[in-house]
């Protein structure tokens, strides 16, 4: 109520809805391959499984996170077909929590799991893109 930025700010239009479902469409592919990658190494895709692979190929050649960086598209996507600057803004916390609260914890487990494959992987594959 304090700062009236939202809706209002921008409507709904046909570009916003064009554009934001691009990256929403892109962001939930991009997702849905990780997961298959997971799948077809046989490993558990679920935080706090145990890991039995170390998934590095198809979209994990790119991205360390490939999900997250898929879920932050569909995110962004969805800030743009709604027009609302309070959703986007609200991304910047998000990130902050999934960075410290997951993919810090994620890596350091991969790490112990395993050792020097994972610190190549690493070194070859940046974190985020």
């Amino acid at each position: 109520l304090a700062i009236p930025i939202g809706p209002g700010l921008g409507r709904p239009n046909t570009l916003a809805l064009m554009v934001g479902l691009a990256f929403v469409l892109l962001g939930v592919a991009l997702a849905v391959l990780s997961v298959r990658s997971f799948h077809v190494a046989r490993t558990s895709v679920v935080p706090g499984e145990p890991s039995t692979a170390l998934v590095v190929t198809g979209p994990y050649a790119l991205t360390r996170n490939p999900i997250y960086v898929g879920f932050v598209l569909a995110y962004f996507g969805l800030s743009i077909m709604l027009t609302d600057l309070w959703v986007l803004l609200l991304l910047i916390p998000v990130l902050v929590i999934l960075q410290r609260g997951v993919v810090e914890r994620e890596e350091a487990y991969l790490e112990r799991q395993f050792g020097e494959a994972y610190h190549r992987y690493k070194a070859r594959v940046p974190r985020w893109i």
